[in-house]
Formats: structure tokens, C-alpha cells, sequence
């Protein structure tokens, strides 16, 4: 068997006030969102994040600026090629982030290529305005169901991962949620990977699955992208790099409640960039935001030298 390793990349950028993943469809497997993927050539490049870096600006112009190695993704069958016998896929995952405009999309949908609300793929992950519905009407019913089966080892693993009786919502758990939906068969992969494969699906599945599918098991890469900046943005100050280089407070809370799928409170909100010493006034405003002029700020760099791990620690629910 032949072992190919790949580089996939959720490139992530806020777009009118949305967490946005760039995704290509390349009309295979139904037309289905995937994520920019390219082979790793050593003979061209000496590191993946090179490799990365020049394939994803040559298929779409963009300048990526903070990346970061996510995880390997090797399992067996998680592209199901018809020659999987012979060729067996490996993925690099990359979380990267960018800036977007009005010129930048327009020369992505040139290329094929658009920005998608990543809550469209993880709608139970969006709790910016309370409980998503999509929980309580489809997913704990059917989970509740496929918990009686194993009672013993499952009825523990949802309470952690959806904070059910007296466990919090932790908004990191966002790759075993997705974990234990595919299991479950309430995600439309977990059928097309078993059907792919000649295996029985699952009985207790709903419907066509929860949210968008993706091609393969880019939605687990989604997942585990979207984890690991949830969890980046308490203690680094990467939410910056999505930030345009002067913004309002608002933009900058819209941003963060985006990211983290929470609502914050606007003063304690307030209270925790002034006490991170994150930003700065510029001494201009705006009037965008539609009310009474609201005054500019900029990312301070000088923190980067002062604290070791300056972020915003939002705490719990």
C-alpha cells in the first residue's frame, strides 16, 4: 500500500460578523463543501507549513497569517478512494487566519472557493442566543435513545460533552460532541462512511443527519479547528489577527462571542480587555456603528513582551 500524505487547511476569517471556513466544491461527492486540500511535495518545499502556505496562495491569493498544525488524520477510510486498497490517505490538518474584504471573496468565488458560517456544519455549537433549538428538538432525544444501549460508559460521556444534569456546557468540547454524534449516526458522514464500506448503518439516525455535510471527514477537522481556537483565544491573542487594525470594542465583543458561541455580558466584557491590557486607543472613532460616535482601538504589541500568556479568559457559563 501506498501512503500519500496531504495538507488540509480550515482557514478561518470573520466575514459580516460571522465565524467563516473557507471551503471549495469540486462536484464530487454530491457537491459537497470541503476544505482546501493539496499533496505535500518534498522535492518543492522543506516543511509542510511552507507547502501549505504556497498552495493555498497560489489556488486563492490569500495571505494567511497565524497557522498552526491542528492534528494527523490517517484513520483508515476516511477519504474512501475506490483504490483504498492500494492508496491510503494521510492529512496534515492546519488551522490558519486571515483577514477578509469585499475584493478577497470576490476572487475566491472566481476560483471556485467561498466563505461558509462554520455553525451551518456545528448549528448545536452556536449558543450566542441561548440554547440552540436543534439540541432539545433532534439531537438529546436521539442521543437519549442511543445512550440505552450501553448505558454504563455512555450516559457519562454526554453529560461531559453536552453539560447535561449538573456538568457545564464546556464550549472546548467541540470535537467530542461531533465525535459522539457521528457514533450515533446522527451525522450524515457516519452513514455515507458505513454504506461506502458495506457496513450496516445505524438504526437510531435522524433524518439526513444535523447540519451541512462535508466531503470525507473534513467536518471532523471543522471540529477539531474550531476547538482548538475556542480554546487558543484564552490565552493568546490571536482573535487580533482576525481583527481589521483598528476596530471598536463592539466589533471586537462580536468577534469573541463568535468565535467562542457565547454571549458576553458588555461590561464584563469591557472590564476583561481593560484588565488584559490587550488594546489601545488609537484617538480616532467611527460612526459605523450606528449610534453615537464609538472610539477606535488597536492590538498593543508591547503585551506580547510583558505576560506569557496574554489572552481573554472568559471563564465559565
Amino acid at each position: 500500500m501506498t501512503v500519500e500524505i496531504g495538507l488540509n487547511a480550515a482557514i478561518v476569517a470573520m466575514v459580516d460578523r460571522s465565524p467563516r471556513i473557507l471551503v471549495v466544491s469540486e462536484g464530487g461527492d454530491g457537491g459537497l463543501d470541503a476544505l482546501p486540500f493539496g499533496p505535500f511535495d518534498p522535492a518543492m518545499h522543506r516543511t509542510f507549513e511552507t507547502s501549505l502556505r504556497a498552495r493555498v496562495e497560489e489556488q486563492t491569493a490569500l495571505d494567511l497569517g497565524y497557522i498552526e498544525q491542528l492534528y494527523t488524520f490517517g484513520d483508515h477510510g476516511r477519504q474512501r478512494l475506490a483504490n483504498e486498497d492500494r492508496l491510503h490517505m494521510v492529512s496534515v490538518g492546519y488551522l490558519a487566519l486571515t483577514r477578509s474584504d469585499p475584493e478577497t471573496t470576490l476572487r475566491l468565488a472566481e476560483v471556485g472557493a467561498q466563505w461558509r458560517d462554520w455553525y451551518a456544519y456545528l448549528p448545536w455549537e452556536d449558543w450566542r442566543r441561548g440554547r440552540p433549538a436543534v439540541l432539545d428538538r433532534v439531537i438529546l432525544p436521539a442521543l437519549a435513545a442511543w445512550e440505552r444501549d450501553d448505558p454504563a460508559n455512555r450516559r457519562s460521556r454526554l453529560r461531559l460533552a453536552f453539560g447535561l444534569d449538573d456538568f457545564p456546557f464546556d464550549e472546548e468540547r467541540v470535537l467530542e460532541r461531533y465525535e459522539l454524534l457521528y457514533e450515533a449516526g446522527l451525522v450524515a458522514e457516519s452513514r455515507s462512511d458505513a454504506e461506502g464500506h458495506g457496513l450496516e448503518t445505524r438504526p437510531d439516525g435522524v433524518g439526513q443527519g444535523v447540519g451541512l455535510a462535508m466531503r470525507h471527514d473534513h467536518r471532523r477537522i471543522v471540529a477539531t479547528a474550531v476547538a482548538r481556537l475556542r480554546g487558543k483565544i484564552k490565552y493568546r491573542p490571536v482573535i487580533f489577527e482576525l481583527m481589521p487594525p483598528e476596530f471598536s470594542l463592539t466589533r471586537l465583543q462580536e468577534a469573541v462571542e463568535a468565535i467562542s458561541g457565547r454571549h458576553l455580558h458588555k461590561q464584563n466584557f469591557r472590564r476583561l480587555v481593560e484588565g488584559a491590557s490587550l488594546v489601545e486607543p488609537t484617538g480616532m472613532t467611527t460612526g459605523a456603528t450606528g449610534g453615537r460616535p464609538a472610539a477606535l482601538f488597536r492590538f498593543r504589541r508591547q503585551i506580547l513582551d510583558e505576560r506569557p500568556a496574554p489572552g481573554l479568559k472568559l471563564g465559565s457559563r
